[in-house]
């Protein structure tokens, strides 16, 4: 019997999780399309320090290294880049001589205000097409789905440092 209910929640859930992953197609281009021209500049693991670095400001190379999931040698050839194509700073730390931080430099700052921008108007440009209703449906929808997720909020990121 633990089966067979198994199988009917998986049923029930089916139509839930196809237009989630269909929504997350929708906004993969979405984000895709509004990173086209960054992409030019910057790779894609150095545009995801990059966001890292105007979130949570200047972090330690460790830190990042930890956080992108990757070795601190690893991690330091993208810094390299990252500078010398005058995207972000390194610092000296302050606290303790021996560590080095990372910094987003105003050039850096300006490249993910402007992806973000640009994320921005397209998802306008679809919301547009939807009735005030709908989107006011997609925004408690979407909060749920964020909670369920366990996803912390901006806000609680930024306090976090991440």
């Amino acid at each position: 019997m633990g089966a067979r209910s198994d199988v009917s929640k998986g049923d029930e859930m089916r139509p839930a999780t196809d237009a989630t992953v269909t929504a997350s197609r929708a906004l993969l281009g979405i984000i895709a399309r509004s990173m086209l021209p960054a992409l030019e500049d910057v790779s894609l693991p150095q545009f995801r320090v990059l966001v890292l670095l105007s979130s949570a400001g200047p972090l330690r190379m460790g830190a990042l290294a930890e956080r992108l999931g990757v070795t601190v040698s690893t991690f330091s050839r993208t810094a390299d880049r990252l500078v010398t194509g005058g995207w972000a700073v390194r610092e000296d730390n302050p606290g303790n001589r021996r560590e080095v931080i990372l910094a987003p430099s105003d050039k850096g700052l300006g490249l993910v205000a402007s992806v973000t921008d640009h994320r921005r108007q397209l998802i306008e440009g679809v919301l547009k097409s939807m009735t005030p209703a709908q989107r006011d449906q997609l925004v408690d929808s979407l909060r749920a789905f964020t909670d369920a997720a366990d996803e912390p909020s901006v806000a609680e990121l930024l306090i976090l440092g991440l």
